[in-house]
């Protein structure tokens, strides 16, 4: 911090990261209640593995193609209108999951729902750009991040619990309830920094700190000119973010829609069991991302060590501890394979805000939106893939083996992608950052 600031800057902005915290923890608890609903649809709608493989990649379909667009809508129209926008939308397709008829119904309000929800990491990651400095963001990203994982750490047990309680059902419409409060506590909160009359002249300061210190003036112009889209995606740093972000997103989304039945398929526990037993790894997750992801990549910054060096060691490790799915292939009892896939998602989600705080890092400040559509644009496509893809593996093999296999060999390429393709996290465009 520099040293003409005041010692005690307000912390209006850490207001801002939890209001987009709580919004994803709200709208990853509209993704796993079709997740514990399973066995459910099973008996109401008599589907197969691969059919629910499909129902649970529905919502990824239109989230992965609004991904492009929404990062363009991002940029010409702001967080706050989009997010409005968005809150609503989901909040009426998870109402409407409750009262489907039949599995085509079902099938169109997750095809809405990713409608609703697509702008919500983009636009996070444009917001978080917004409202915090350089030095901040790995933990600014890490509280709203942690949520996807403390979503499911929490959702699962309770939505399960009370789907056993009061049915599929009521669990959607409880789920579209809470949903539409955000949507109107979003409404009333959410600004820019520019637009919030609360925000203080030394908070603004210390936000725009390392602009004030490092732009001229001409710089500074050029940080809000949009680079084009195509310039960004020729981008090799680009590419190495697409494909990294895009294997760990492929083996989050395994874990999100098949980790309960993996562990009634494989390891033979009953349902309410596996709902209990599901919230352990999520909840390693979210220490994961809060912990090393956001807080210990921030302080070790704060305290002079290479910025570069301390965010690249936290992904690629954090990518290589993702590795240990490969040991929860064949375990050799439920506990060792809660450890391993503890191990892999943990590791995985302390490499998560890194990932998602790169977008802002290396691309000019009215651009952000559009490159981190386009990161989650590879994202979506992975959770699209995942859950199919695993359901006709399961269902020829009746193992999660290859499954498994197949998630470790991406995560390879994915490494790889950050090492070589990615390299040093610093702008692509010195001249406009």
């Amino acid at each position: 911090m520099s040293s003409n600031l005041p010692q005690h800057i307000p912390r209006r902005r850490w207001r801002i990261a939890w209001l987009l915290s709580l919004g994803v923890l709200v709208n990853y608890f509209d993704r796993v209640n079709l997740t514990v609903s399973r066995d459910a649809l099973f008996t109401d709608f008599g589907i197969s593995a691969v059919t629910f493989g499909y129902l649970s990649g529905a919502y990824n379909w239109t989230y992965a193609l609004c991904q492009l667009p929404i990062g363009v809508i991002l940029d010409k129209f702001g967080v706050r209108l989009v997010g409005r926008i968005s809150t609503l939308i989901w909040s009426i397709a998870s109402f409407a999951g409750g009262i489907s008829p039949n599995i085509a119904a079902l099938f169109g309000t997750r095809l809405l729902l990713g409608v609703g929800e697509a702008p919500t990491f983009p636009a996070n990651a444009k917001a978080v750009g917004r409202w915090f400095p350089p030095g901040e963001r790995s933990m600014a990203t890490g509280i709203f991040d942690g949520a996807a994982k403390f979503a499911s750490a929490i959702g699962v047990p309770l939505i399960g619990l009370m789907l056993l309680r009061i049915g599929w059902r009521w669990s959607f419409a409880v789920t579209g309830l809470v949903s539409f409060l955000y949507f109107l506590l979003f409404s009333r909160v959410y600004r820019d920094p520019q637009d919030d009359p609360e925000l203080t002249q030394a908070e603004s300061d210390h936000i725009n700190e390392n602009v004030a210190a490092r732009v001229s003036a001409k710089s500074q112009a050029n940080d809000e000119t949009l680079v084009s889209f195509w310039t960004l995606l020729r981008q090799r740093k680009v590419l190495g973010m697409v494909l990294g972000y895009g294997s760990y997103n492929y083996v989050f989304y395994l874990l999100l829609t098949w980790l309960p039945g993996y562990l009634s398929i494989q390891l033979h526990m009953d349902l309410k069991s596996s709902f209990l037993y599901t919230g352990f790894p999520w909840l390693v997750a979210t220490c994961g991302d809060l912990f090393i992801g956001g807080w210990l990549a921030d302080a070790l910054m704060r305290r002079g060590y290479d910025a570069n060096r301390v965010r690249k060691t936290i992904l690629i490790g954090g990518m290589l501890c993702g590795l240990g799915i490969l040991g929860a292939a064949n375990p050799h009892s439920p506990t060792s394979a809660l450890l391993w896939i503890s191990l892999s998602i943990g590791g995985l989600s302390a490499a998560a805000p890194i990932g998602w705080s790169v977008p802002s890092l290396i691309t000019p400040r009215s651009s952000v939106g559009t490159v981190g559509g386009i990161m989650n644009f590879s994202n979506q496509i992975s959770g699209i893939t995942a859950p199919i893809l695993t359901g006709y593996l399961v269902q020829s093999l009746h193992s999660f083996n290859w499954a498994f296999g197949v998630a470790a060999g991406y995560l390879v390429v994915g490494i790889f992608a950050y090492i070589f393709l990615l390299g040093r996290i610093e702008p692509m465009f010195p001249e406009s950052i």
